[in-house]
């Protein structure tokens, strides 16, 4: 029988994300659960951001203290964690009868959705919980399916992630009119730089500003197919 390592040697969250349910304590009951904890945080991430799913804020939604709290979750580093785990949530049925590139696709548009949803989920680490850890299978699963080692899927994987991760990242700053990235300030940069571009030496840069090229963020999905076309090259 396998040796359970230490829960305490773990990282936050890790070790009751896969154990799911309370904790054993000493004492009364609790009136609360761990689910119930963890779904005011969303709810408070959801309405007013990440910074205000604060143990307080939480507590004094549910009716409790502060201190009481701790008989639910051991730290605010692994409430962050729990609290991913429930914002991303299970992954989506996998795409039966798709060729591999369409799999990605829907798979990428299922995770896209999500961080629109919670977009907070951006600024949060991501863990090796279950839900986080059955998106990464459904994709394994889809490269495995064209061909690819275990370990070519992974890094593949791993790739497409970060990718989807990143437009979702630009995608909220550019919704954001105070970001420098929003339509609104590129228009504003444009024509701050246009000239200045033609008369001092940048002709691409000048081209691309007046064709309203740059600065201007790429077509969401170019970086993805980018990846999709790297990776039909490592098929056999």
């Amino acid at each position: 029988m396998p040796i359970e390592p230490d829960p305490h040697a773990l990282p936050p969250g890790l070790s009751p994300a896969w154990r799911g349910g309370p904790r054993p304590r000493r004492g009364p009951k609790p009136s609360h659960t761990v689910e119930a904890v963890v779904a005011a945080a969303v709810e408070l991430a959801d309405t007013e951001g990440l910074a205000a799913a604060s143990l307080p804020n939480i507590a004094s939604a549910l009716g409790l203290t502060t201190n009481a709290l701790y008989r639910y979750v051991s730290s605010k580093d692994e409430l962050l964690i729990l609290l991913a785990e429930s914002g991303f949530g299970p992954p989506p049925d996998p795409a039966a009868g798709l060729e591999w590139r369409s799999a990605v696709r829907t798979w990428a548009d299922a995770a896209a959705k999500r961080y629109a949803a919670h977009p907070w989920l951006l600024d949060v680490r991501e863990s090796l919980t279950p839900h986080r850890l059955g998106w990464t299978e459904q994709l394994l699963a889809v490269f495995t399916g064209a061909g690819l080692s275990t370990v070519d899927a992974l890094r593949c994987a791993d790739l497409v992630s970060a990718v989807v991760r990143a437009t979702a990242e630009r995608r909220r700053t550019a919704a954001d009119p105070d970001s420098p990235e929003s339509a609104e300030y590129a228009a504003e940069v444009r024509a701050f730089l246009q000239p200045r571009l033609s008369e001092g030496g940048y002709p691409h840069l000048a081209e691309l500003a007046e064709s309203h090229g740059w600065p201007a963020a790429a077509p969401e999905d170019f970086a993805l197919e980018r990846v999709l076309d790297g990776i039909a090259a490592l098929l056999p």
